[in-house]
């Protein structure tokens, strides 16, 4: 009796085989390829230097500087007990009477300033004979403004009488300590001026007068 092999059973036989081969030969690839990776990474790392360099630098010594001796102690006068010490070197004991010293001097009078006092009411005004640009003409510009190039407005608060005299002044804005504030004043009183008038009466009444210093 002769026996037939399957074919099927034989298909799967060499199915079988196929895929144990395969298997063996991937499995041999990727050892090749692990220990080929390896040794890659293993030539990339050795390749890597890094330069360091270490530089020592001299620490200066250190001075200590010596600190100044502390001041003696004052000497505290003792009392001697020795009665042979001359007079010229003792001190006397001196007695103040309160009673004989003078009473103290009075207090100074407080200048009143007339700019403070109540305004009076006028029905005219002060003005200055010839206007007031001529107290512009009778304006002596101080050399040192001239040169310093001194520009501006001189206020000055004036009281004129019933005579028309400008009998006090004081000074409302300045210009710095450079004269052109005495200039101002002076030009203010060498004109003659018509007092203020209230019902037809001249009375003394402050009026605050501009001096304009320009250069020309």
């Amino acid at each position: 009796m002769i026996l037939r092999k399957n074919p099927k059973y034989s298909l799967k036989l060499k199915y079988k085989k196929n895929i144990e081969l395969g298997l063996v030969i991937a499995l041999a690839l990727l050892i090749v390829i692990f220990q080929g990776w390896k040794k890659f990474e293993q030539e990339a790392k050795k390749q890597e230097k890094v330069n360091i360099k270490i530089e020592v630098e001299e620490i200066p010594q250190t001075e200590q500087t010596k600190r100044p001796p502390a001041p003696s102690r004052p000497a505290i006068p003792i009392e001697s007990e020795n009665e042979d010490i001359d007079e010229d070197e003792t001190i006397e004991s001196t007695e103040i009477n309160l009673d004989e010293l003078p009473p103290p001097p009075p207090p100074p009078e407080e200048d009143i300033d007339e700019s403070a006092t109540i305004f009076v009411a006028y029905d005219e005004a002060p003005q200055p004979i010839g206007g007031f640009a001529a107290i512009q003409r009778n304006l002596v510009y101080p050399e040192i403004a001239r040169k310093a190039g001194v520009e501006g407005r001189v206020v000055v608060n004036c009281l004129i009488d019933e005579k028309g005299s400008v009998i006090r002044t004081n000074i409302l804005k300045s210009l710095g300590n450079n004269g052109c504030d005495e200039a101002a004043v002076a030009a203010i009183k060498s004109v003659k001026w018509k007092p203020a008038k209230q019902r037809d009466k001249p009375v003394k009444v402050w009026i605050g007068i501009p001096v304009v210093f320009k250069l020309k």
